[in-house]
């Protein structure tokens, strides 16, 4: 493909690397085609706040777009991607229509984030009290996100086990899936022996969005169950607790005196990170990769995290620390790995070895460039391939586009 590509990304929202690991997804896309020269431009129905990037500072033009409006339409004729980007399989559903009505040419690629349908699964199992089942994965919910998976050329899948989920569970094509997880720099000797060591290192940490359901249910059990076992046996020690969009329900839950401790943003997480001693991750529900994971080791910081936490992470490496589903045994290796420096030090090393050897992004740039190329030349043959996206497509046109016309000529009589 040529260097000069133009690549448009419909983002859910504007990112945010320092809120979660979805808008640190995002930016590592960014830097890989940013690489390859490409022409970005960044737009999206989505309110923009405070948190998020500013992308014109690294050369990205940002667009506000407006859902169920044919101003789109003319926009993106006018821009003419070579390439298009959906973040989320919700923005494949409203734009993906328009882009082939006007860019019938253009590349589709969605960029999952995390496979929706089994997170979202997995969360109605967990409130139901019953354990979850591949069967429930066949929801309406998996419906959307397949048939949109389906539409597009390619989709960019970031766990190992949601690429497994995909081919066996739901038979999705090996040529429509790339497994890219997240893309990270490798970490030199000299970054790490600039970490504090272990006598240097402090507390306990948990990291998350709490507007993420998963990150707020964690919290919770952390609070009412886990963090008392702890406490009981380390009565000194603190959990520090942070993530963006701290409201009244998660502020509620701090106590000074239980050393259970709302921290609220953390506007550097390479600082809060290092100085803690343990990371906390004991997540119920969820899919994907988990940011605090990654930042944990980064930083040098041993996890004790959950099956679901751990899901996609390690391959065959040992973890960075110790994968325990049940209350009790979560605790008591807790404070096993916080007292035993040896332990300590060697589950550190762990962490350090998965990041250099399992996310290098010069790997996954290579990957994802040349799959991109390889479609590229030979895209009607890929799609005369793929009929199962056609009919998708061609059906997809005649149901969401004539609501969106409704919708859209609904909003012109109420601004009338």
């Amino acid at each position: 493909m040529a260097k000069n590509t133009t690549l448009l990304i419909i983002g859910f929202v504007w990112p945010e690397p320092k809120s979660s690991a979805a808008g640190s997804r995002m930016m590592q896309l960014i830097e890989a085609f940013q690489n390859q020269n490409y022409k970005i431009t960044f737009a999206s129905p989505c309110a923009k706040n405070d948190n998020a990037f500013d992308l014109r500072t690294i050369g990205i033009e940002q667009v506000s777009i407006e859902l169920n409006d044919d101003s789109f339409d003319s926009f993106v004729k006018i821009l003419n991607p070579n390439i298009v980007l959906f973040d989320r399989f919700m923005m494949e559903e409203q734009f993906g229509w328009r882009v082939v009505e006007q860019c019938p040419t253009a590349l589709r690629v969605l960029d999952t984030e995390d496979l929706h349908c089994l997170r979202k699964s997995r969360q109605h199992a967990y409130k139901a009290g019953k354990l979850f089942d591949k069967n429930d994965l066949f929801n309406d919910h998996a419906k959307r996100e397949i048939a949109s998976i389906y539409r597009c050329d390619l989709s960019l899948i970031i766990s190992e086990a949601e690429m497994d989920i995909l081919k066996n569970q739901f038979k999705v094509p090996d040529n429509l899936l790339l497994y890219l997880p997240f893309l990270l720099k490798q970490l030199s000797e000299d970054t790490i022996q600039d970490l504090p060591s272990f006598e240097n290192r402090h507390h306990f940490i948990t990291i998350g969005n709490f507007l993420h359901e998963p990150n707020y249910d964690s919290i919770l059990y952390l609070k009412e169950v886990i963090w008392p076992l702890i406490r009981q046996r380390l009565p000194k020690a603190e959990l520090h607790v942070y993530g963006s969009y701290v409201n009244q329900k998660v502020n509620q839950l701090h106590n000074k005196s239980d050393g259970f401790i709302i921290k609220g943003f953390a506007d550097d997480v390479a600082s809060v990170m290092r100085n803690a001693k343990i990371c906390l991750a004991p997540l119920r529900f969820g899919a994907g990769l988990k940011g605090k994971l990654v930042d944990a080791m980064q930083y040098g910081t041993p996890c004790l995290m959950t099956t679901i936490a751990a899901e996609g992470m390690f391959g065959d490496l040992q973890p960075n620390g110790f994968i325990v589903d049940q209350a009790e045994a979560y605790a008591n290796k807790s404070v096993e790995l916080y007292q035993n420096e040896l332990l300590w030090k060697e589950k550190q090393q762990n962490g350090f070895k998965i990041i250099n050897k399992r996310f290098h992004k010069a790997e996954f740039h290579e990957k994802l460039i040349s799959k991109i190329e390889d479609i590229t030349q030979q895209l009607n043959s890929h799609r005369l391939h793929n009929f199962t996206g056609q009919m998708l497509q061609h059906h997809t046109m005649q149901s969401t586009k004539f609501m969106s016309k409704w919708i859209e000529e609904k909003n012109k009589l109420i601004i009338k």
